[in-house]
């Protein structure tokens, strides 16, 4: 008996042993891991081409990760966001209104007033966003673009567009200044957000049902999925986040201002994108995301270190990121 099958129309298929012998490489979708493979790759650039700079020196290794930092813990929220096939674009103005809030909450009032002054924006802009998407179906594009305007001129308004100095030591020590024993704060507060992030979004029951409303929205109703309490949730812990980087500018910068976190929406957004997660939804990964941020927070050291001027720069970073999406985008 010949080793081929025949199909109706005559051709011959392939047996069953010519896919057994397929390489393990053949089969590896290396897209996948695009997002590594770039960061290896503009590294090792920037370390070959910028070795006499002080690229590879500890100090500014421990500075492009305490310069992430805050972008990491945005992205990691923005992560859930995406997965879940919503968007949150004000994300840079909820930092910045949390920044000047926590600022003259603390300068009043103390420490532990200013920590929950900058936790109530996060969830009282939260709270609207997710309320008007969930409830009221308006499309969280729409609903945060506006939001993004409201709460910058809030923030605005409400200092007159003056800085709000931190002269607590505590505060400024606990949110960016101090460390955590040999390892800076802002790394210690970027890494957690990173483990909790990834450990919900893989272990727990809302992770995926965060997976199951962005990849088809009606299978998880007949899942049994409270699919508007997904969208609510995940918009809640988008600002929440979102406040949280505020009070990272903040304690880092010693001081509160409405710009903290301007921008930050598109650089969180890029971050998760090149790690990976679906900009359709269904998907999502928080590793991916930490590197995302590391890569692009990699790519504006090492130019900056290169010389290259402000316009210069945007246009080589504008230009890998899109080479490292283009890489990725799946067939």
């Amino acid at each position: 008996m010949s080793q081929t099958t025949e199909t109706q129309a005559g051709g011959a298929l392939e047996s069953p042993a010519a896919g057994k012998n397929q390489s393990p490489l053949a089969s590896l979708d290396w897209r996948q891991y695009i997002i590594y493979i770039a960061f290896a790759v503009v590294f090792v650039v920037f370390a070959v081409l910028l070795r006499d700079d002080g690229f590879l020196s500890s100090n500014n290794l421990l500075n492009i990760a305490r310069q992430t930092a805050t972008i990491t813990v945005i992205a990691v929220v923005m992560t859930y966001v995406i997965s879940c096939a919503e968007i949150d674009l004000s994300v840079g103005s909820v930092a910045g209104l949390s920044s000047v809030c926590t600022a003259m909450a603390v300068s009043n009032y103390g420490l532990v007033v200013g920590v929950l002054a900058g936790l109530a924006v996060g969830v009282a802009v939260g709270t609207i966003n997710g309320g008007l998407v969930s409830i009221f179906n308006v499309p969280s594009f729409l609903v945060t673009l506006g939001m993004l305007g409201v709460a910058a001129g809030v923030a605005q308004w409400i200092t007159g567009s003056a800085p709000q100095p931190i002269r607590n030591d505590t505060f400024n020590l606990i949110f960016g200044s101090g460390n955590f024993g040999p390892i800076p704060g802002l790394i210690v507060w970027s890494a957690i957000a990173v483990v909790l992030g990834a450990v919900v979004m893989k272990k727990t029951q809302f992770g995926r049902q965060v997976l199951a409303t962005g990849g088809n929205r009606t299978a998880a109703e007949y899942s049994g999925v409270n699919t508007k309490r997904i969208k609510f949730a995940v918009l809640m812990l988008s600002s929440v986040g979102a406040a949280v980087a505020g009070m990272l500018y903040a304690g880092r910068l010693q001081s509160g201002r409405f710009q903290w976190g301007e921008g930050d929406e598109l650089s969180a957004i890029a971050a998760v994108i090149l790690g990976g997660t679906s900009l359709f939804g269904g998907f999502g990964t928080v590793v991916g995301t930490l590197f995302g941020a590391l890569l692009i927070g990699l790519i504006n050291n090492g130019l900056i270190l290169a010389g290259l001027d402000s316009s210069q720069q945007q246009v080589m970073r504008g230009a890998i990121i899109i080479l490292a999406v283009t890489l990725a985008r799946k067939k």
